[in-house]
C-alpha cells in the first residue's frame, strides 16, 4: 500500500474580514497518494489557485488540517512553511520563472542554497547532480545556455529539472503547458509522464481539460468546494468522493 503524501481535512480560507470576507475555500478535504498524477481544475474564482498555494506551503489555511508526509503543516508560520516546501518540493511554474542572464545550470542548482535540512552540499557536489538533472529531461548539452539561448520548451525542461533537484517528495505544476505551443506543450506532458513511470507524485493545476486527461484522476473545484473528481473518465459526483485513490500503483 502507497503512503499518503496529501491529507487535507475540511480545509477553509477566507480573505477579508466581517460583511466584505470571501470564502474562497470551503471546507475541501481529500487524499493524494505517493506516485499518483492528479489534477486539479476548475473556473477562474473556483479556489483552484488558493488550494494550490496551500498545498504547496505557500499560505496557511484559516482553519482545517492539512498534513503533508505525515507531518501537520497547518499552523506553520511563514519561516516554517518555507523549510518545508524547499525540503520536500519541487514547483514548476507556467512562466518558468527562471533567472535571466544565469546558464541553464545555474538555475537548476539555486534551490540547493536554500536547502539547510540535510548536509551542506559543496559547489562541485550541486553541479554534478544539476547536470544530471538536465541529462534527464534531455537538456545535457544546453547547460551553459541563458533563458534567452533556450525555446519555451527547453525553458520549462530546465524548470522541471530544477524541481527535482532537492528530490522532493512531490512536484507541483501550475499550468506548465500554459506558455507554450502545442508541440512544446506534448512534449512537457511526456517528460511528466515520464517522470511518475519513474515514481514522482505530481498535482497539476490546470484550466484544460485535455491537458487533465492527461492525468489519472482529475478533482474539479467550483466555488470552493470540489464539485467532482474524475478517474479514467469516470465521474463521481461530490456526496460520494473517496477519499483514496483508486489507481494505487498504477504506471
Amino acid at each position: 500500500m502507497s503512503a499518503t503524501i496529501i491529507e487535507i481535512v475540511d480545509i477553509t480560507k477566507v480573505y477579508g474580514m466581517g460583511d466584505i470576507s470571501v470564502a474562497a475555500l470551503n471546507g475541501v478535504s481529500m487524499k493524494i497518494e505517493a506516485g499518483e498524477f492528479v489534477a486539479i481544475m476548475g473556473p477562474s474564482g473556483s479556489g483552484k489557485s488558493t488550494l494550490m498555494h496551500i498545498l504547496g506551503c505557500l499560505s496557511q489555511p484559516s482553519s482545517g488540517q492539512y498534513i503533508l508526509d505525515g507531518e501537520d503543516v497547518s499552523n506553520l508560520d511563514k519561516a516554517e512553511l518555507a523549510a518545508v516546501r524547499n525540503r520536500k518540493l519541487g514547483f514548476i511554474f507556467q512562466a518558468y520563472n527562471l533567472l535571466a542572464r544565469t546558464s541553464a545550470l545555474r538555475n537548476v542548482t539555486l534551490p540547493l542554497l536554500y536547502n539547510h535540512a540535510d548536509a551542506k552540499v559543496s559547489v562541485e557536489e550541486g553541479d554534478q547532480k544539476a547536470h544530471a538533472m538536465l541529462e534527464l529531461v534531455g537538456l545535457g548539452d544546453r547547460i551553459h545556455h541563458q533563458p534567452h539561448e533556450l525555446s519555451g520548451g527547453q525553458q520549462q525542461r530546465v524548470a522541471i529539472a530544477r524541481a527535482l533537484i532537492n528530490d522532493p517528495i512531490m512536484v507541483i505544476a501550475d499550468e506548465p503547458t500554459g506558455n507554450l505551443d502545442s508541440r512544446s506543450g506534448e512534449e512537457i506532458m511526456n517528460l511528466l509522464h515520464t517522470l511518475h513511470r519513474q515514481g514522482t507524485t505530481i498535482v497539476m493545476v490546470t484550466h484544460d481539460p485535455k491537458i487533465a486527461a492527461h492525468t489519472q484522476r482529475t478533482i474539479t473545484l467550483k466555488d470552493g468546494v470540489i464539485d467532482e473528481i474524475t478517474h479514467n473518465g469516470k465521474h463521481v459526483g461530490r456526496n460520494t468522493i473517496p477519499l483514496h485513490s483508486q489507481w494505487e500503483g498504477a504506471a
